[in-house]
């Protein structure tokens, strides 16, 4: 077993004891996961330099991961069913399930919400596995083995890119508040700073003498290795990368290795060590964004069977993830790095293989290698419009000439949540980020609120571990009947609505096609690297009002009160022309009454038109929403929140004259 301890540190009743229906009261462990792993084992091969770390007089690696688990007190009460939260730069993500959302008065706390996971039974794991989170009581990260040469750590050169929403000074070497790597020395001659307009925009070197490895304290210029300064700072929405050498070298994919050891230990080890023993029959993986990326790339190296042959997770909700995976599993991976190209931008993109139209090359799916374990788990894959706009989720289900649409494989449901963002909306109208306020659209930002279908997907998986009880049809934009279409397609559409600002669509992210030199197939890449012609970009066609017809529609589509895209432009102040911003969507609300629609020119119907009142309007979000609870794309209990998020985006967007 590669876990060699669970290590304890506090043990308390969770939400003061209180019983969640038939579950009874749930306790919450905070611990430490230790491990031990053989680098030469094919369970493990393929994680890039891990037979370059330190080894124990045993042979093997050792590393170290944080883990919160939830489970009932009374084991007998447990569901039989654990979920793995792979958490996302360190935070617990599971209480979306339970529509919650993490206090800033405690962010360590966990929010229980409607307690949806506790009053069903299920046991909850959230492990860290990124190497550079900042770790705390609220952030919970992994403690990587270091990839050595001659006991030192392996040196290299790394590349770090920034798009900044405002003006700065200096830039950390690392993507947000993560730990950098450091530049392995300050007088780097060969070290490269490069700007570009937009993401296919020409490169254009910037002068050595006018940066330097340093930032800018109490108005005076610091040398320091974790961050680049330069002359007249740094623009908004320009794209700048830094190629230099570091000699900082984690083994960053020990993280995949941490969340399948981690599921095995609790789901089969019978051991008194394990707090779970004897509790878990079936084992499930959640991961969302960056962290569903994360799965697609564990499923891809095949890494869902143990050290002992075992398969590991019967089933995955992979949400928010597109086809993209990411920086896990390479030398100097950067784990929340997301635009740069590189090594999350390779294939393979669809589950099952397929050919490049372009080099006639093979291009292998996530499940080529683990169905040849006999160990592919039943996956349900949810997007947003957001994912298929910034380039990649359509290659999930097209194939990569645009051409064709994939079948789904047998164990694989894929959904759009169509008209809405990377993350849920919410019942207010602004245009900037709450976690960003330097972050602007030229929009109000999305208001549409996916997470009761969120919640159905992780209840109809279950089902179809557990029971065999198929889920409902994939929903995604399709070529066959016309719903998939180019993003120039619906861009044009958006310039009849008054008030509607467009990306260029020359200006828009994709996925090219990807070299990253020699070292590529060993995991180890050269940087900037090398970028082709890109992989077809689809999207859902839009109706009449601009609204996406493919993918599940929430009433939000079918009895709208606005326009909703999963894009969103920048805002002029945070530079970028012409681009979008980065996960966010928009909402143009209608005109309220049809002399406020003439006047405005707008071609759309007002909501006076459309539905006379408030009532009118609540009573077809009803039964919009019973139409979804019968094809089980939502849950009878979800019906009156659906209507009840309704009536809040209503308030927000009518004025008092239309009640």
């Amino acid at each position: 077993m590669a876990v060699t301890r669970f290590e304890i540190r506090s043990r308390e009743p969770f939400e003061g004891g209180r019983p969640f229906g038939d579950a009874g009261a749930y306790e919450r462990i905070e611990g430490v996961l230790h491990f031990a792993v053989d680098p030469a084992h094919p369970a493990n091969r393929e994680i890039v330099d891990l037979d370059l770390a330190a080894r124990d007089a045993d042979g093997l690696v050792q590393f170290q991961a944080d883990a919160t688990l939830l489970q009932p007190v009374d084991g007998a009460r447990a569901n039989g069913s654990l979920l793995l939260d792979v958490v996302n730069r360190g935070l617990r993500t599971f209480p979306r399930y339970n529509r919650a959302s993490s206090s800033a008065q405690d962010p360590a706390a966990i929010p229980v919400g409607d307690g949806f996971l506790m009053r069903r039974g299920w046991t909850v794991v959230s492990v860290g596995w990124q190497w550079d989170v900042i770790r705390s009581r609220n952030l919970i990260g992994l403690e990587a083995p270091g990839a050595l040469e001659d006991g030192r750590p392996v040196e290299g050169e790394v590349s770090v890119t920034h798009q900044l929403t405002a003006p700065a000074t200096h830039v950390l070497l690392a993507d947000r508040q993560h730990r950098p790597y450091s530049a392995a020395a300050l007088d780097q001659p060969q070290a490269r700073l490069t700007v570009r307009d937009y993401p296919g925009a020409p490169r254009r070197e910037i002068p050595r003498g006018h940066w330097r490895f340093g930032r800018v304290k109490d108005g005076r210029a610091v040398d320091d290795l974790d961050y680049v300064t330069l002359d007249g700072g740094f623009e908004p929405g320009l794209i700048y990368e830094v190629v230099y050498r570091t000699n900082v070298a984690p083994v960053a994919g020990a993280g995949i290795l941490a969340v399948r050891d981690a599921a095995s230990f609790l789901r089969y080890s019978p051991e008194g060590g394990n707090p779970a023993a004897g509790r878990i029959s079936h084992a499930f993986a959640f991961g969302i964004s960056q962290s569903g990326r994360f799965l697609r790339t564990l499923l891809a190296h095949g890494l869902n069977v143990d050290e002992a042959d075992r398969p590991v997770f019967d089933g995955m909700h992979i949400h928010v993830a597109g086809a993209r995976r990411g920086e896990f599993n390479h030398r100097y991976a950067q784990p929340s790095m997301q635009y740069a190209y590189g090594f999350g931008h390779l294939p393979p993109f669809s589950y099952d293989d397929d050919v490049d139209p372009l080099t006639e090359a093979s291009l292998p799916g996530l499940f080529t290698r683990l169905r040849a374990l006999r160990a592919a788990p039943r996956v349900i894959a949810t997007n947003s419009a957001a994912e298929y706009w910034r380039g990649d989720a359509a290659l999930t289900h097209v194939d990569a000439a645009g051409e064709r649409d994939l079948p789904d494989p047998p164990v694989v449901r894929t959904y759009l949540f169509a008209g809405a963002q990377h993350g849920a909306g919410a019942a207010r109208l602004t245009n900037t980020s709450a976690l960003d306020a330097t972050n602007r659209g030229a929009h109000y930002l999305n208001i549409v609120d996916y997470s009761p279908l969120f919640r159905a997907s992780l209840i109809n998986l279950e089902a179809w571990v557990r029971q065999g009880v198929e889920p409902p049809p994939s929903r995604v934009p399709r070529i066959t009947d016309g719903t998939a279409v180019p993003r120039a397609t619906v861009i044009e559409a958006f310039r009849a609505i008054p008030g509607a600002r467009v990306p260029e669509p020359d200006r828009l992210w994709s996925v090219p096609r990807v070299d990253l030199g020699a070292g590529e197939e060993a995991g180890v890449g050269s940087f900037p690297a090398a970028t082709g012609e890109p992989f077809p970009t689809l999207v859902s066609a839009v109706d009449a009002d601009g609204n996406e017809v493919a993918g599940i529609r929430l009433p939000d589509l079918t009895t709208p009160l606005g326009t909703h895209a999963g894009w969103n432009v920048r805002h002029p102040d945070t530079g970028g022309d012409g681009q979008i911003m980065p996960m966010m969507g928009s909402t143009l609300p209608f005109a309220a009454t049809q002399s406020e629609r003439a006047a405005g020119g707008d071609p759309r119907p007002s909501i006076e038109e459309r539905y006379g009142g408030r009532e009118a309007y609540l009573e077809r979000v009803r039964s919009d929403a019973a139409h979804l609870a019968a094809d089980r794309y939502l849950l009878a209990e979800d019906i009156d929140v659906v209507v009840a998020d309704a009536a809040a985006r209503w308030d927000v967007i009518v004025p008092l004259p239309v009640r």
